[in-house]
């Protein structure tokens, strides 16, 4: 799915795969941490930060995670990206060395534990921390321009390429949806 989501254009890839081993983990984050950098995409590991900080990647952490001690560990040009569902969490994430948030704007199937937020929470967040804000959960093609509109710098997406039936092809047009909400704003 990541090279196909590469493939189709997407600027950052997310590997979240809690299923497999540290080890196993850290190998299939060594291929994916090349090929992001052969296409110049961002590539983040979810919640495992000893593996992202050894394959020179940056880290994606929930709020069980401590996200000052993830910034500890990852070298300090590697992102940070932490899972908000408030401003109150937004601020603590700000200060503890946080380069963007994840929204959880929709419920999703992907991660059913997450409080969705709606638009009004993300725009909420948005308006009131200064850091990049991702807009994740039930985004598709058909409504990313709603979640850029409420504030968010950009999309994140599992399913809508994932479950697609020509995951490039999915990418490309969630990719022509954010250019056209751009090009709409200029």
């Amino acid at each position: 799915m990541a090279e196909a989501a590469l493939a189709g254009g997407a600027t950052a890839v997310q590997l979240r795969a809690p299923e497999l081993t540290d080890a196993r983990l850290e190998a299939l984050a060594g291929e994916l941490a090349e090929r992001c950098r052969e296409a110049g995409a961002l590539f983040v590991v979810n919640d495992r930060v000893a593996v992202a900080a050894s394959v020179g990647a940056g880290a994606h952490v929930g709020q069980g995670d401590d996200p000052g001690s993830a910034r500890e560990i990852l070298d300090p040009t590697a992102v940070l990206g932490v899972s908000v569902s408030t401003t109150d969490e937004a601020r603590a994430a700000e200060v503890a060395g946080a380069d963007y948030l994840g929204v959880t704007v929709w419920a999703t199937p992907t991660k059913p534990e997450a409080e969705p937020r709606g638009l009004d929470g993300l725009r909420t967040i948005a308006r009131e921390i200064s850091l990049p804000v991702v807009g994740v959960g039930g985004i598709h093609a058909g409504n990313a321009a709603d979640v850029l509109e409420a504030g968010a710098a950009g999309i994140g997406v599992v399913s809508a390429v994932g479950a697609a039936p020509d995951p490039v092809r999915a990418t490309e047009t969630l990719v022509d949806a954010v250019h056209r909400w751009e090009e709409g704003k200029g």
